[in-house]
């Protein structure tokens, strides 16, 4: 009876953006992230409308914060009445926002994933792996004397400070899973991919590009997750056989840099794969510690890295649809805030789209849902004077992504 009661108490939700948003943020995400910081002093800002009118506002369109802060507040007021009214000023919004401790920001995020194998159950899994991308993308800074200060130029002399966020993303659904942000002037984004091994799930199979390739991740991720690794000419293997390079599609081979030899360092053992495609010039050579062919085939390890593409599709979204390329917080806190917070944000705007996903297809491709529909219809609950006669949960189905033959081997 009680099951029941859930059931249909969400299905009431996904009737409003507000209600769909719910089924991932969670009551039970909001009291742990209360909990993370028991301490937090702000009485005037009750921690649930600070946490919804930061994320509303990623939505919300509008040439500048205030504008944005406005229209997130007043869908806030409409949609949660029996909650303390939030602050009128933008300005007092801003100092509450100064004053949330991260790891607040960290915990929601923390709880919203831990929804991600619940809802997704039947679309988690592909073959015997969870397929998960890792790359990263600059984001920039407004070039303020204290920005430029404390995180200097991103890379160029000249110019702007930025930020640099390493995500991974799960492939076949397109969500962010999790996220590092470091300085943009000096980018790690291999230790930010080990430092997130410790939150990925079992099962897990990382596809990575040429950037990842290194002794040390491969020494790190060797006992603790499966890998597909694009590797470079720069790349040094050595296998038992004496057969030609020409012929060479699989097998197993050794990792062993010049470096870690003349260290002393011991070779790895691994299985060196060589992907051939008619619209490519140059084949693909990847490198996985799936030895067993019956675990990684060719055919699949060739789909995995294709589907790697999801990554840069979520980037593309992030920073275009949602313009995030460039923050607009005038301090360190602020902008370090805006950033953790636009992520849940567009995380929650993905999960909404995939919730109304169909089946897959019959060549395993599931029907991929496109954030800038989803983000037109959740700007259409926000901006509303009444609200919509039909329910925000069917209207998404309809936000399909555009589906057309490729002509060329990459596009922008």
């Amino acid at each position: 009876m009680a099951r029941a009661r859930m059931r249909a108490r969400q299905n009431r939700r996904a009737k409003s953006l507000i209600g769909s948003i719910r089924n991932f943020l969670t009551p039970e995400v909001i009291r742990q992230a209360r909990n993370t910081a028991k301490r937090r002093m702000s009485p005037r800002w009750d921690l649930h409308p600070l946490l919804w009118i930061l994320l509303l506002m990623t939505y919300c369109s509008g040439d500048s914060l205030p504008e944005k802060f406005e229209a997130a507040k007043g869908f806030y007021v409409v949609c949660c009445p029996k909650r303390k009214r939030p602050g009128r000023s933008f300005a007092g919004f801003e100092k509450a926002i100064t004053k949330l401790p991260l790891p607040i920001l960290r915990a929601v995020a923390t709880g919203i994933r831990g929804r991600f194998q619940t809802v997704f159950r039947e679309r988690w899994k592909v073959s015997n792996f969870v397929p998960l991308g890792c790359d990263g993308t600059r984001q920039n800074f407004p070039r303020t004397e204290e920005l430029e200060r404390r995180l200097g130029s991103g890379g160029k002399e000249g110019s702007s400070p930025t930020i640099w966020n390493t995500s991974i993303v799960h492939l076949t659904l397109g969500i962010p899973f999790c996220w590092r942000l470091g300085k943009g002037s000096k980018p790690n984004e291999r230790s930010h991919l080990l430092l997130m091994l410790r939150c990925l799930p079992q099962a897990v199979l990382v596809v990575a590009d040429a950037g990842y390739a290194g002794y040390e991740v491969v020494t790190t991720m060797m006992t603790k997750v499966t890998f597909l690794i694009r590797m470079s000419s720069k790349a040094t293997f050595y296998h038992d056989t004496d057969q030609p390079l020409e012929q060479f599609r699989e097998g197993i081979v050794y990792y062993w840099p010049k470096k870690q030899q003349n260290e002393g360092k011991p070779p790895f053992r691994g299985r060196l794969l060589r992907i051939h495609s008619i619209r490519h010039k140059a084949d693909v050579w990847l490198f996985t510690n799936a030895e067993d062919p019956r675990q990684l085939s060719l055919e699949m390890a060739a789909t995995c890295y294709r589907w790697r593409w999801e990554n840069e599709g979520f980037f593309r979204n992030y920073k275009r649809t949602l313009k995030k390329a460039t923050l607009m917080g005038r301090t360190p806190a602020q902008d370090h805030r805006e950033a953790e917070a636009s992520m849940i944000a567009t995380q929650l705007l993905l999960y909404q789209g995939a919730t109304a996903m169909p089946s897959a297809t019959k060549s395993g491709l599931p029907v991929m849902r496109s954030p800038r529909r989803v983000l037109l219809e959740s700007r259409r609950d926000i901006s509303a004077r009444k609200a919509p006669t039909e329910p925000f949960a069917e209207r998404i189905t309809r936000a399909e992504r555009e589906r057309r033959e490729r002509t060329s081997a990459k596009e922008r």
